[in-house]
This record gives structure tokens, C-alpha cells and sequence, in this order.
């Protein structure tokens, strides 16, 4: 008989519909029912394309006597982190508070009232390498919350107290100065590995908002060791097996196995990480002109178009791990869809394609990978190859790669990762002349506003097969969907995408601010949790805190509003403050602030619609390096962007005015005369 998620919108709680557990969704009705049977409350958390939450789900929610156990004493609820990312934050807050560490499936035993007094992350069905067993854990709250109730709850309120004293004001800081900048890329340095390009460390994630702010840093001061650095990222994610070397994208992480080994990733793809990483390589395109960063940024953008790209018109928020080996077994395997063996790539290819591709992607008879097999990536030492040759054997691999069974796909549409995506789609489209990209990012923009914004401007975090979900959007749902649309309204030169991104950061204003230049993730009327959480620190994608100061500058930039960038140089101050200490978890905070400190520079650009003129000034307009830099384009007398306004043409032609710090240089009509005021001063 299906629990209570059977109607679900989120595929991580669908997955555990039929679970024997007796699972609620994250409601009050389950508190109150903790408090009537008088019994804890257990909450998991994760996301669908977690490996070890599948691995617990397997274990222990499918098993029928660990099920009628939990049924038995506990009221046992389910909460998909992407949907909740409140709730995650605040139990995860205290998980890292009581363990040191932290991470999914979150296992947190609590009170009726939500007071937390137990908490973990994945617990095996027997003993092992000196971890309780998940029935062992069971068992030992059962005891407590039965025989040492006062104990429990005091525990439950210290750690409650404790949460709820971390409040973060930053607003007294000041704005970043070039101090902050040049301490936070001194630290950067100490922390990059020179040999291998990639910051220290086994286990790599994609630093996104660090090459972000390196190339504006680069753009703006002219740092060569701003630039070298993160050119010197960008090659090693896009040579090893972080990159799908055959369907382009990126996948979570890698890790390094062993002091010799190739790294080897953890396979799942998330829309975040594609969306960023595509911006990313788009950018250092813009500044080196560099070959591997146009492939690797169209090749993205494809890849988040063809794979995950919903009916509606929206992007699906990740591809699982795991997937079916292709034996037909049935059998899920990490990693299955992705690698290949010699005997794979012959059956494929042939003998001499074949060997040709396992010296071009580094596979061997032994495999760095399980069971022989190996992850595709770009030996460091090779040699130049034949581009056609190479094309056709990718070609060749992605049409047998299809055949397989595919990884699981968790088709919910988040707002904020969405946004990520638009701006992304919409700047690489401008670039390399790919409307049908612009055109993917405007259908995205359209499927948003239509079905997660209400007539308040109000949205809604999440959606799937066109129904809007129950939970309301966080402070990185309105920052990151408002730059989504103003980097369309950019890119599209249609200023209703500006008006939109205006409504979403009055919101922010209005319903997420504090009164000393503090953020919070949720709104002032949102559902009151043990403590409104607040993270200014820039994690897998950019926080709220810093997505919002980045949005609220550039919507300032466009607009001339006082309010939205006093509150974004507000924002700034957790720069200052942790800019120089921690830069690799402020890297969209640092950028932002290289925006503030080169103006923002606004540009207009005018003319008649599809006059060439006019197309070339607002192609270059768009290929400037400037921080944060925004463009308007449009005719003469336009009122869709307040910057064209009083901007009219010269001696008839198109004409491109740039300002920067309340000062305006001449218009120009060439593109020449164009890159030059677009170029950087200090």
C-alpha cells in the first residue's frame, strides 16, 4: 500500500512511495501526530541522485521488519533537499554542529516540536568499520526517548538555543576594497596545486565562482596570475573525468583514489554544476579566445539542451549515478552508463579506431575504474591529434553510449537552478552566435514566470509535468532566477525580462533583508523553523546572499535605483570579512565585488532592429570583459530599458554609450572605438 508521498511532485519522494516505512512529507500534521502517539520524530534527507541514499533506501526503508519498526515507535518523515533547502540547511547546521561533518542521507532524530537531539548520515544494515548498525541506532532513541525523556529534552533544547544564537550581521564591514581582492588571490594561490592545476585537496569539486572571480579580477586589474590560474582549472576539469569526454557536461566530483591514479568521478550530473561550468568556459572564451573553452561551453550548453531539457521547456535538475548495466541483469551500477573497456570501444569502433581511442582517452587492458573498465579523459602528456578522426570516434561512442540504459533523470524543474541555466544558455547563444539557444533560455524564462510566479511575484521553489509544487522559493530561488533574466534581457535586448528580475529583487528587498545588511534564505512570512537560516557562503552554487548582491547590482546598474544597490553594497560587507580568510567559499561574492569596484559600467547600444550596425555593436557589447558589466540594446526613443532612454542615434548610425561611476564617455559608432571604452582601466 503507497505511504503518503505517493502525490508527491519531488521523483526523490515518488522513489519512496512504496516504501513499507509509513513516511510523511515534511508537514505539521506529522509533528502533531509525533506529539498524539507521543514519539520522536525521524526525518531523512536527500535527493535523487544520491548513491548512498539509494544505497540506505535498499537497506533499511525497503526492508519490512526495519519498516515496522520505525512505524512502530517512530513517525518517520521523508524531505527531498532540493525541494527544502531550509529544512536541509537548518538540520544540516546542526548535523555538522554535533558530528563535524555532515552530508546526505541525513538521518536527525527530533522532538514533536522539531528540537533535534540525535543526528547522522548513512547507517548500514549490520555493523561495520565501527559504525552502529541503522536498527542498533533505532533501538538506542527508542530506550532514551522512553527511559531518560529529561536528558533527551534537554539535549534537544541546548542544541535548539545554541541554532538559534548564530544570527550573521555583516552590513557593518564595509564594501570589498582592492585589498580583499588581492589578500583573497594571494590565498588562492597558496591553495592551488601548480603540476596539476587543481586546487589541493583528493576529493575536487568544480570551483565555478572562483575562475568567475579570477577572470574578472584578471579583466579588471590585469592579474597574468589571475588568468593562468584559472586557465589552468579550466584545462584540468576539461582533460580529466570530471568532463563527459564523449556527451559533454560535467559530472559532481572527483576523487583521487590513489597517489598515482587517474581521478575518478562521482557520476551524477547536476543542472547546477552544467549551467555554471558552461558560463564559465564561455567567459574564458571571451578573454583567451581559447579553442577547448568554446567546445567545452557549446558542448555543455548541449548537453543541458539535449539531456536535460524538459517537455515544458525547463531544465530537469539532475541524472542519477547509477544506471543499469548493460548486461541485462537488472542489476544498477555507478558509473555503468559511462565507462567503457578496450573490448567496448573494438566492438564500437574497430581495432584500429579502437586503439587509436583508448591512447586519446587514456583506456587501458587493467582499467581505472571497477572491474577493468575506465572513465574517458585527456592524458596530460598527449600529443596533438587528429581533430576529425576524434569527432568521428565521439560520434560514434555517443551513439552506442544511447543504447544503454540510461541513469535515472529527477525531471523536477528548481527555480534557481533554472535561472542558473537562462543565463548561461542565453549568454553562450550570444556569443557564439547560437540563437536557438537564446531561444532554449527564453522558453525557460517563459515556463517560469508562467507557472512558478504568482501574481505577486511570489515563486514557487519547485515544478513537475507543468504543476507548480507546495514550497516556497528561497532567497537563491529570486536571486538566481533574476540574473537568469537579466542576462537575457542582455542577450535578447527585451526589457521585459529586466521589468520581471525587477519584481523578484523587490521581493528580495521587501521579504529577505535584515535591518544591518543581512540576508536570509527565507522569506519574513515563510514557515518558521527552528531558526531562519542564513548562509552567506558559496557552496556547490552561489548562496542566496551573494547571488542577491550580484542581481541587485546589476538591476541597480540598469536602473540608476539607489535602494537595490545600497542594499547590495550591504551584502558585500560578508565579502570583506571573508574574502581574504576563505575566498574558495565566497567565489560569487568576490566577483560580485570585482563588479562594484570597476562601476558596474553600463552600456546602450541603439539602433534600428536588425540593422548590421547595430548587431555588431551589441555583439562586441556583449564580448567586453568589464566585471559585471550591463547592456541594454534597442531602438532610439526605446522605453524598455531606462538606459536607452535620451540615447539617440549619431549622425544616423547606431551608436553604443557606455558610463561607468556616474561619468559618460562620448558615443561611438564603431566597434573598434567600442572595445576600447569597453577595455579595462583599473
Amino acid at each position: 500500500m503507497p505511504n503518503r508521498l505517493a502525490q508527491a511532485t519531488s521523483p526523490y519522494l515518488l522513489q519512496h512511495a512504496d516504501n513499507p516505512v509509513d513516511w510523511w512529507p515534511w508537514a505539521a500534521e506529522a509533528f502533531e501526530e509525533a506529539r498524539r502517539r507521543d514519539v520522536p520524530v525521524f526525518l531523512s534527507v536527500g535527493y535523487s541522485a544520491c548513491h548512498w541514499c539509494h544505497v540506505m533506501a535498499h537497506e533499511s526503508f525497503e526492508d519490512d521488519d526495519t519498516a515496522a519498526y520505525m512505524n512502530e515507535h517512530f513517525v518517520s518523515v521523508k524531505v527531498d533537499r532540493e525541494e527544502r533547502p531550509d529544512v536541509d540547511a537548518v538540520y544540516m547546521e546542526a548535523v555538522q554542529a554535533a558530528t563535524g561533518q555532515g552530508g546526505w542521507p541525513m538521518s536527525v532524530f527530533m522532538t514533536p516540536d522539531g528540537e533535534p537531539f540525535y543526528f547522522g548520515t548513512y547507517f548500514p544494515p549490520e555493523a561495520r568499520h565501527g559504525m552502529a548498525s541503522f536498527r542498533q541506532v533505532l533501538e538506542g532513541v527508542h530506550n532514551a526517548w522512553t527511559s531518560r525523556r529529561d536528558e533527551v529534552g534537554e539535549v534537544a533544547g541546548k542544541i535548539t538555543r545554541d541554532l538559534a544564537q548564530r544570527e550573521l550581521s555583516t552590513g557593518d564591514d564595509g564594501v570589498p576594497t582592492e585589498e580583499t581582492q588581492a589578500l583573497a588571490l594571494l590565498q588562492l594561490t597558496r591553495d592551488i596545486d601548480p603540476a596539476s592545476g587543481w586546487f589541493k585537496g583528493d576529493t575536487k569539486f568544480p570551483p565555478s565562482m572562483v575562475i568567475e572571480f579570477l577572470l574578472r579580477h584578471h579583466a579588471r586589474a590585469g592579474s597574468v596570475a589571475a588568468l593562468e590560474m584559472a586557465e589552468g582549472l579550466c584545462g584540468a576539469m576539461a582533460r580529466s573525468s570530471l568532463y563527459d569526454q564523449v556527451g559533454g557536461g560535467f559530472h559532481r566530483y572527483v576523487l583521487t583514489p590513489r597517489a598515482d591514479g587517474p581521478l575518478v568521478p562521482h557520476f551524477e550530473k547536476m543542472l547546477y554544476d552544467n549551467a555554471l561550468l558552461c558560463r564559465v568556459y564561455a567567459h574564458l572564451w571571451r578573454v583567451t579566445g581559447s579553442d577547448l573553452a568554446r567546445r567545452v561551453a557549446l558542448e555543455t550548453a548541449d548537453f543541458m539542451v539535449r539531456e536535460l531539457r524538459t517537455p515544458e521547456g525547463g531544465f530537469a535538475s539532475a541524472l542519477d549515478a547509477d544506471s543499469a548495466l548493460p548486461d541485462g541483469s537488472g542489476k544498477h551500477a555507478e558509473g555503468a552508463y559511462y565507462v567503457w573497456t578496450p573490448g567496448g570501444l573494438r566492438d564500437v569502433l574497430g581495432e584500429d579506431d579502437a586503439e587509436f581511442a583508448m591512447r586519446h582517452f587514456g583506456v587501458t587492458e587493467e582499467g581505472s575504474f571497477e572491474h577493468g573498465s575506465s572513465v574517458l579523459r585527456l592524458p596530460q602528456d598527449a600529443g596533438v591529434a587528429d581533430a576529425g578522426r576524434v569527432a568521428s570516434v565521439r560520434e560514434r561512442l555517443l551513439a552506442a553510449r544511447e543504447q544503454r540504459p540510461r541513469p535515472g533523470r529527477d525531471d523536477k524543474i528548481v527555480a534557481a537552478w533554472n535561472g542558473l541555466a537562462i543565463a548561461a544558455l542565453a549568454e553562450a547563444g550570444g556569443y557564439f552566435d547560437r540563437p536557438d539557444l537564446v531561444e532554449r533560455a527564453t522558453e525557460a524564462a517563459d515556463l517560469l514566470v508562467r507557472l512558478h510566479m504568482d501574481d505577486g511575484a511570489r515563486l514557487a521553489r519547485t515544478s513537475r509535468d507543468g504543476r507548480a509544487g507546495a514550497n516556497a522559493g528561497v532567497l537563491e530561488d529570486y536571486a538566481d532566477v533574476a540574473e537568469g533574466f537579466l542576462a537575457l534581457a542582455s542577450v535578447s535586448g527585451e526589457g521585459a525580462w529586466l521589468e520581471f528580475a525587477g519584481f523578484l529583487l523587490d521581493g528580495v528587498l521587501e521579504r529577505f533583508t535584515g535591518p544591518r545588511g543581512q540576508l536570509y534564505d527565507t522569506a519574513r512570512d515563510a514557515e518558521r523553523l527552528i531558526r531562519r537560516p542564513q548562509d552567506p557562503t558559496d557552496n556547490a552554487a552561489p548562496s542566496g546572499w551573494t547571488a542577491a548582491a550580484g542581481a541587485l547590482l546589476s538591476y541597480a546598474a540598469h536602473t540608476g535605483s539607489e535602494a537595490h544597490r545600497a542594499e547590495a553594497e550591504r551584502a558585500l560587507g560578508v565579502v570583506k570579512a571573508l574574502g581574504p580568510r576563505v575566498p574558495r567559499f565566497i567565489g560569487w561574492g568576490l566577483a560580485v565585488a570585482e563588479a562594484l569596484l570597476d562601476g558596474p559600467r553600463e552600456v546602450a547600444v541603439v539602433g534600428a532592429p536588425g540593422d548590421a550596425g547595430m548587431r555588431n555593436l551589441h555583439r562586441v557589447a556583449l564580448l567586453g570583459t568589464a566585471p559585471g558589466a550591463v547592456v541594454a540594446a534597442g531602438g532610439p526613443g526605446g522605453d524598455e530599458f531606462p538606459l536607452l532612454a535620451d540615447r539617440p542615434l549619431v549622425d544616423g548610425k547606431p551608436a553604443a554609450y557606455v558610463c561607468r561611476h556616474f561619468v559618460c564617455a562620448a558615443p561611438v559608432t564603431e566597434v573598434e572605438a567600442l572595445r576600447r571604452e569597453l577595455a579595462p582601466r583599473g
